[in-house]
C-alpha cells in the first residue's frame, strides 16, 4: 500500500492535509460543539487540548503514521478527519478522528469525505479500511453502517477517554472485495445531494 497525503476533492467537500492555514478555522469548528468533545472523544480539541492534539497529529503526520485532513466545505474549514493506524505492509488503514461542525452534519459532507478517503485508500492498495467508534456514539455508528461498512465486533473496556470514562469500541470495516459495491451505493447517495 502506497498511501500518501494529497488533496482530495469532489463537488461537496475538499480534504486538505493539515496546514497552519487550517488551524483557526478548525479551532472554531471544534468550539461549535463542546458537548461532543466532553462526551464522545478519547481526547479533546477544546481550549488547551486543541493545541496539544494539533501538535500530536502534526508529529504523527511528519512520521508517516497518520494523514490528518482539514475538511473544507463552502470555502471554510468545517472539521477534520484522519487516515490513521497506517500499516503499509499489510494494506490496512483506519479512518477516524472525524469531527464536523454541527452546521454540516447530516448532509453531503460526511458521505462525500468518506467516499474520498475510501477511494484514496483502495486506489493506494489497501485491502482493508476500518472504523473504530465509541459504543455510546449512536450517530457515528449509524453513519458508518450507512456507508456500507460491516460491523465486526466490540472491544470491551478498550480505551480510557480524556474525561476518565472507560469506553467500549465498535469495530467496522470495508474490504477491497466489498469496495466496488460500497462505492456504488455511496456514489448514488452523493448524487442525490446534487
Amino acid at each position: 500500500m502506497d498511501l500518501r497525503p494529497e488533496v482530495l476533492a469532489n463537488a461537496h467537500v475538499r480534504l486538505e492535509p493539515f496546514a497552519e492555514a487550517h488551524k483557526a478555522g478548525l479551532r472554531a469548528a471544534c468550539d461549535a460543539d463542546p458537548g461532543t468533545w466532553n462526551e464522545l472523544y478519547p481526547y479533546t480539541m477544546l481550549g488547551d487540548g486543541f493545541d496539544a492534539q494539533w501538535a500530536r497529529l502534526t508529529r504523527e503526520a511528519e512520521a508517516g503514521q497518520t494523514i490528518p485532513y482539514a475538511v473544507v466545505a463552502d470555502g471554510a474549514c468545517r472539521g477534520m478527519t484522519t487516515l490513521m493506524a497506517i500499516d503499509r505492509l499489510h494494506g490496512t488503514v483506519e479512518i477516524g478522528g472525524t469531527y464536523y461542525d454541527p452546521a454540516v452534519r447530516g448532509g453531503a459532507v460526511n458521505p462525500s469525505a468518506k467516499r474520498l478517503l475510501l477511494g484514496h485508500a483502495f486506489d493506494s492498495g489497501a485491502m482493508r479500511v476500518q472504523f473504530c467508534v465509541d459504543a455510546i456514539n449512536a450517530r457515528s455508528r449509524a453513519a458508518v453502517l450507512k456507508l456500507g461498512a460491516v460491523q465486526e465486533g466490540v472491544l470491551r473496556k478498550h480505551r480510557r477517554t480524556w474525561t476518565g470514562r472507560i469506553r467500549d469500541t465498535v469495530f467496522f470495516s470495508v474490504t477491497d472485495e466489498e469496495w466496488p459495491a460500497v462505492r456504488g451505493r455511496l456514489d448514488a447517495r452523493i448524487a442525490a445531494f446534487a
